[in-house]
C-alpha cells in the first residue's frame, strides 16, 4: 500500500473509530433526536458541493422517482439505522456499540443474499458465522447489562447494512456515485426527521409516556453554543459529512477491498480509543470477541485471494482446464481497482458462470 492509499484509509478510519466517543459525549448535552438532525444536516451539507459537481459533470437528471428513491434511503439510513444507533450509545458503552456498527458488511451479504439473489461464497458464510459468534460472545446473553442497548445498536447495524444495499442498488438506477447517493440521502433523511420532530411538538405528542421523554417536543438547535459548537462541527463536518465521503473516495481510488479496511480495523481501534478517551474497561468477552470480529473480516477481505492461490497449485498440472480461473482472477482483480466500474460485474459472472458449467461437468476442482 503506497502513501497516498494510505490517507485514504487512515483518516476514515479514524474518523469512524472516534465516532461513538464523541457521540457518546456530546449525548449529555443534546437531545440524541437532535443531535442525529444537525449531524446529517450538516454532514449533507459539507458534501453537497462535491455532489453538484459531479452532477453538473456527468449531466445527471433526477426524476420524481428518483427522488423517491433518495428519500427512501435517506428515511433509512437517517430516520431508522442512525437514530437508534445515537439510542444505543447512550444506553451502552461506546465500544461494545462501535463493533456493533462494524457487523454491517455481514448484514449487507445476508440482505444482498435474500432479497437480490446475489451469490454467498464460502467465505462469505464463514465469515459470517464468525461475526455472529463474535458478536455472541460480546454481547454474553448469559450475563447480559445493558440489554437495550445493545439491542437497538444490533437493529441499528441490519439497518446500515440494508442502507448499504439500497444505496448501491438505487445509486446505480440514478446514475450517482458513492459520495453523491450519500449526500443526498444525508440531506432528504434529515429533512424527513425534522418533519417528524416538528410533530413531536402537537399536543398529541404529550401522550408519549415520560420514559420516553426525549420523543417530546424534541429541539432542533437548542445547546448549539460557542462552547458547544467545536464539538458539533467535528461530529457533523468531520465524522459524518469527511468520513462517509472519504469513505466511497476510497473506494474509487485504491479499490474496494483496500477500502474495507476501514472496517476491518475500526472493531479494535474504537474499544482502544474509548478506553483511552472515555475510560470504559474492556472486558476479557468483549477482547475475545473483538478477535473473533476481526477474524471474520480477514476471511471476507482475502478469502477469495487465498482460495485463488489455492487454485493456482490445481493450474499447474492442467492449464487449458483452467484458463476461465485464470480469467475470472484478472477480471475480479480489474474490478477491485476500479478498471471495470462502467461495465459493471457482468463480465465476472460470465466467467463464473462458464467455471460453474464445467466443474459439472469435472473439468474442474470444486470451490472446496
Amino acid at each position: 500500500m503506497n502513501l497516498k492509499s494510505f490517507f485514504y484509509i487512515l483518516i476514515p478510519t479514524f474518523l469512524f473509530s472516534s465516532m461513538e466517543i464523541a457521540l457518546k459525549i456530546a449525548g449529555g448535552q443534546f437531545n440524541p433526536i437532535e443531535l442525529n438532525f444537525v449531524r446529517f444536516l450538516i454532514g449533507g451539507l459539507a458534501l453537497l458541493p462535491f455532489t453538484m459537481m459531479y452532477i453538473r459533470k456527468h449531466s445527471v437528471r433526477l426524476s420524481r422517482s428518483d427522488f423517491g428513491r433518495i428519500a427512501l434511503t435517506g428515511f433509512v439510513i437517517v430516520v431508522l439505522s442512525m437514530t437508534l444507533y445515537q439510542l444505543s450509545i447512550g444506553m451502552a458503552t461506546a465500544s461494545v456499540i462501535a463493533i456493533m456498527l462494524s457487523a454491517n458488511p455481514i448484514f449487507g451479504l445476508i440482505i444482498g443474499f435474500v432479497f437480490l439473489k446475489e451469490k454467498l461464497s464460502r467465505t462469505n458464510v464463514l465469515a459470517l458465522v464468525l461475526t455472529l459468534i463474535g458478536l455472541l460472545i460480546i454481547i454474553n446473553p448469559f450475563h447480559l447489562s445493558g440489554a437495550m442497548g445493545i439491542m437497538l445498536g444490533l437493529l441499528s447495524s441490519i439497518l446500515f447494512g440494508v442502507y448499504g444495499v439500497m444505496s448501491r442498488v438505487n445509486g446505480g438506477k440514478i446514475g450517482l456515485n458513492g459520495l453523491s447517493m450519500t449526500c443526498l440521502s444525508f440531506l432528504f433523511g434529515s429533512a424527513e426527521l425534522g418533519v417528524l420532530m416538528g410533530l413531536s411538538h402537537l399536543p398529541i405528542a404529550q401522550n408519549i409516556p415520560s420514559n420516553y421523554s426525549e420523543f417530546i417536543n424534541i429541539p432542533f438547535f437548542k445547546g448549539i453554543t460557542l462552547q458547544t459548537l467545536p464539538l458539533i462541527l467535528y461530529i457533523s463536518v468531520l465524522v459524518t459529512g469527511v468520513a462517509f465521503g472519504l469513505y466511497f473516495l476510497s473506494m474509487e481510488k485504491v479499490g474496494i477491498l483496500q477500502a474495507s479496511l476501514i472496517f476491518l480495523v475500526k472493531p479494535a481501534l474504537a474499544p482502544v480509543l474509548a478506553l483511552i478517551v472515555l475510560g470504559e474497561a474492556m472486558k476479557v468477552n468483549t477482547i475475545i470477541g473483538i478477535v473473533v470480529i476481526l477474524l471474520g473480516s480477514f476471511v471476507t477481505l482475502m478469502g477469495e485471494k487465498i482460495a485463488y492461490s489455492v487454485m493456482a497449485i490445481f493450474r499447474r498440472n492442467n492449464p487449458e482446464a483452467h484458463q476461465e480461473v485464470d480469467e475470472l482472477a484478472k477480471v475480479k482483480e480489474e474490478l477491485e481497482n476500479g478498471e471495470l466500474a462502467k461495465r459493471g460485474r457482468a463480465t465476472e459472472e460470465a466467467v463464473r458462470q462458464s467455471i460453474e458449467e464445467k466443474r459439472q461437468a469435472h473439468e474442474l476442482p470444486s470451490e472446496n
